[in-house]
């Protein structure tokens, strides 16, 4: 598993999106969810006291993968779209971003829409490896941090965020399919009052069920737009003139 760490950042292009995707009413979900509209008052408590809350999630999914139309059209398979520009595109979900931005030719900066959590605007920024091969695809966050006001960032010293996804799939099959692996760790330090003075199992039990939750609703609707951007893409290099960049 890959440990999030900060990545230092040239000053490439960045590229912003405002389409539709059926990823953002989740996230304004959870937006809601973790937002409020009054102030809450927080008691830090010293390091001695404070706890650190390790909770998880995991989600392996197989689906259908239709073949006939890219063999038919001269080899245009899963693997060649998951390693060209517009299969990128598609992993990082990039039309449910803010916009996004290449660090390295395999690593991707991603800028989220907005959080607001208790009166304070927080945007999350991922740092994304995605390292395509014939066999396989897969998806490391190198690291996870939010922006906005120094409190908000402070934020940033108590948490840690570790994510792998290895997506694989078998087109000699008689039944061909995509397979996604994805597995989220997130390490939390429990500082203020009153979450110090419950135990550990208080907050891990509740956190495991709400990001298995979140996992499970994520990974089916992400890999239905992969799976759509794919045959989408498999149609335009059918089109007459068209040459793969």
């Amino acid at each position: 598993m890959i440990r999030s760490r900060n990545l230092a950042a040239p000053k490439p292009h960045s590229i912003h999106h405002s389409d539709n995707n059926p990823i953002k009413p989740i996230w304004g979900r959870i937006n809601a969810a973790v937002g409020g509209s009054s102030a809450t008052t927080v008691l830090r408590v010293s390091n001695s006291a404070s706890k650190t809350a390790n909770l998880s999630a995991a989600r392996k999914e197989r689906v259908k993968l239709d073949t006939q139309g890219s063999n038919s059209a001269g080899g245009y398979e899963i693997g060649d779209f998951l390693s060209h520009s517009s299969g990128i595109k598609s992993i990082l979900n990039d039309k449910a971003l803010q916009s996004f931005e290449s660090l390295d030719p395999n690593t991707y900066r991603c800028i989220l829409p907005k959080l607001k959590l208790l009166n304070i605007e927080a945007t999350p920024v991922l740092d994304l490896r995605v390292t395509p091969t014939h066999e396989d695809c897969t998806i490391e966050m190198l690291s996870c941090k939010l922006q906005g006001s120094d409190v908000v960032e402070y934020q940033n010293e108590h948490f840690s965020a570790f994510m792998v996804n290895r997506m694989t799939w078998d087109t000699d099959n008689p039944e061909p399919f995509l397979e996604v692996d994805v597995k989220l760790n997130l390490t939390l330090e429990i500082y203020t009052q009153p979450f110090t003075l419950l135990p550990l199992s208080a907050v891990e039990g509740p956190g495991n069920l709400v990001m298995q939750a979140l996992v499970d609703r994520l990974v089916p609707l992400l890999l239905e737009q992969l799976l759509r951007d794919y045959y989408d893409w498999v149609e335009k290099q059918k089109q007459p003139g068209s040459i793969i960049p």
